[in-house]
């Protein structure tokens, strides 16, 4: 695989434009000036509502809250922390207050089956196991509940897995595997729908406009529709400019798009506070300021240190995402390339700038750049829009990542050029190596499953990999043609150059050949 494949796209999640923790309260509630920008945060909840979101205090549960951490690295932390405070994303702002939790860890205790991660995934795993299988799982989290991605994601719930497409398998896998699979990934994402329905979260099922921003684009576009359509028994259809403005909006940059009917938007904390309603209803722990800071095996027992004590688990299983440390646990080591996307969100529109934009659906967007943009209108017509621009935690904070963002509002909307934005954020999106995420169990003498790796798709998948990996560990997995599908087959891997060698040794050089594969897309994209 070439470095280019190394980091592709990552759209689906979000980022932050905050400038430093000590200051939050400022940000939050005052002016800040951004370049050309100016953040205003009027429309956040009143102080007494949100402080709970981002300073220290107490939940439900008891934990204690830290102030949220703008630079979280996951290559360059162990753990996120204990119990710190959310990213100020607009979803966290919407969704309401968390629901109640189990509070920290306290003291050593005994489990069947541990879920490490409250996001989507961990959720649902712990809600199959318990309503498929009869198994109450105890679920840790290291800062709050459904702190990852879940409360930072684009929310843009696609019919797609990892990061390549459908011609992609094919060219990789052959025919065979590629139609398996994408019966697979269909089925997952029919239960994702079925799931939107049955939790409040503002699901909007209306597709996925690919929007393409270069003419050669449209080619590429038309060859996709093709074999959607002939090879996988879809109902793609190529839509001009003048259609896409006439049925969806008036987006000023693209040349013509490819349109899925396969696509449900949704607000993604509230989905997953719905889901820890669920599972907690049938009997599973959640335990958020619980990080796991040691992992050690004995006698085929896994000890969990946390900072509360210790717990004793049967099974174990990792649902961490982008914010999977290096420590965590060996073999999960340099398995993941963690990348950066940054997400804002507008005040709402009014009436003449939703007229001036002709907005007629909240059908979400996702245009065709390497270093793509993914946009859509939101309940209470705001628009969201984010990309990917920082690598490092460190960097995230510098206004240019706004920037890139509230520019490219200009060009695809430009009556909205200016716009006040009342949130700013980031996060972390968890790609693999080779494009494709894993729901696995990587050494078959340990007791260890994993479910990593979505590329920026996991706000569907990622359910139906947490009712996958329910099965397995449930031990319902055993001679089933399914699971003989790539994705479940086969570990997480090593960074691979050129197609030709993979070593845990190219791993130190990853974010040395992504900031210069950004500055190549940015020309190709840009330029070409």
């Amino acid at each position: 695989m070439e470095w280019s494949q190394l980091v592709l796209t990552n759209d689906g999640h979000s980022s932050l434009s905050f400038d430093r923790v000590s200051s939050i309260a400022r940000v939050l509630w005052e002016p800040q000036t951004r370049g050309s920008s100016v953040l205003v945060n009027r429309h956040l909840p009143k102080p007494n509502n949100i402080w709970r979101h981002f300073m220290t205090s107490t939940s439900m549960g008891g934990q204690v809250m830290r102030p949220y951490e703008p630079t979280y690295d996951p290559l360059v932390n162990a753990t996120p922390g204990q119990g710190t405070g959310y990213a100020p994303s607009y979803w966290v702002a919407s969704a309401g207050n968390p629901p109640p939790d189990d509070g920290p860890i306290r003291g050593d205790t005994d489990a069947d089956v541990v879920v490490i991660g409250s996001g989507s995934t961990g959720m649902s795993t712990a809600l199959y196991l318990a309503r498929e299988h009869g198994i109450t799982a105890t679920v840790l989290d290291a800062a709050q509940t459904s702190w990852g991605c879940s409360s930072r994601s684009g929310g843009q719930g696609q019919n797609a897995n990892g990061r390549l497409t459908r011609s992609q398998w094919i060219e990789r896998w052959g025919m065979d595997v590629a139609k398996r699979l994408d019966t697979e990934v269909r089925t997952g994402f029919e239960n994702f729908k079925q799931l939107t329905k049955e939790i409040e979260c503002e699901a909007y099922d209306g597709g996925h406009l690919y929007m393409a921003h270069r003419p050669k684009k449209l080619d590429y576009l038309r060859e996709q529709t093709r074999v959607r359509n002939e090879v996988f028994g879809y109902r793609a259809r190529m839509l001009t400019a003048e259609e896409v403005r006439e049925q969806h909006c008036d987006e000023r940059e693209h040349l013509g798009a490819m349109y899925e009917e396969e696509g449900v938007g949704i607000h993604p904390l509230k989905f997953t506070f719905g889901l820890i309603r669920k599972a907690r209803e049938l009997g599973v722990k959640v335990h958020p300021a619980s990080p796991v800071q040691g992992w050690k095996t004995v006698n085929g027992v896994h000890h969990l240190q946390t900072p509360g004590g210790v717990v004793r688990a049967k099974r174990v299983v990792v649902c961490t995402g982008g914010y999977t440390g290096q420590t965590l646990n060996p073999m999960l080591k340099n398995k993941i390339l963690p990348i950066l996307s940054n997400s804002v969100v507008t005040r709402p529109l009014t009436d003449a700038e939703m007229a001036a934009c002709n907005f007629k659906s909240k059908t979400f967007m996702t245009d065709t750049r390497t270093l793509r943009f993914y946009y859509r209108l939101l309940e209470g017509n705001r628009l969201q829009l984010g990309s990917r621009s920082s690598i490092t935690g460190a960097d995230a904070q510098d206004p240019v990542h706004l920037k890139l963002l509230t520019d490219a509002i200009a060009r695809k909307f430009p009556p909205l050029a200016g716009i006040q934005i009342d949130h700013s954020w980031w996060g972390w999106v968890d790609v693999s190596h080779d494009m494709m995420p894993r729901i696995a169990r990587p050494d078959p003498k340990e007791t260890v499953w994993h479910a990593l790796g979505y590329g920026g798709n996991g706000v569907a998948s990622s359910t139906w990999a947490g009712k996958r990996i329910a099965e397995r560990v449930a031990g319902k997995d055993a001679g089933r043609e399914v699971f003989n599908l790539p994705i479940y087959n086969s570990p997480l891997e090593y960074p691979n150059v050129l197609n030709m060698v993979r070593s845990e040794a190219f791993a130190p050089f990853r974010r040395f050949g992504q900031f210069f594969l950004y500055k190549w897309y940015w020309l190709l994209d840009e330029k070409s």
